[in-house]
């Protein structure tokens, strides 16, 4: 059985031409560890999506996605590294 530390994290990011809150939270399936990361767009919808480590990076799973989302890609990568690593 995995165990894993309960991550769970919010930080604003400049997305679309403005600030948005970004909430993060570390889960774990099936031996693969995920971040779920929801934010919402200008109609105040929730737009949810995964982050998977694959290779040593965080990537994305695939799925249609606001472009202010992909466009930001790295920056999400950076924060979860960031806040993962302690």
């Amino acid at each position: 059985m995995l165990t894993i530390r309960n991550i769970q994290f919010t930080k604003l990011l400049k997305a679309g031409g403005r600030l948005r809150e970004f909430n993060f939270r570390k889960t774990s399936f099936e031996g693969n560890v995920f971040f779920n990361v929801d934010v919402t767009d200008d109609r105040g919808n929730r737009i949810m999506f995964r982050l998977q480590k694959e290779e040593n990076a965080w990537k994305i799973i695939p799925q249609v996605l606001p472009e202010w989302i992909t466009a930001i890609e790295p920056n999400l990568y950076d924060v979860v590294d960031d806040e993962s690593n302690f």
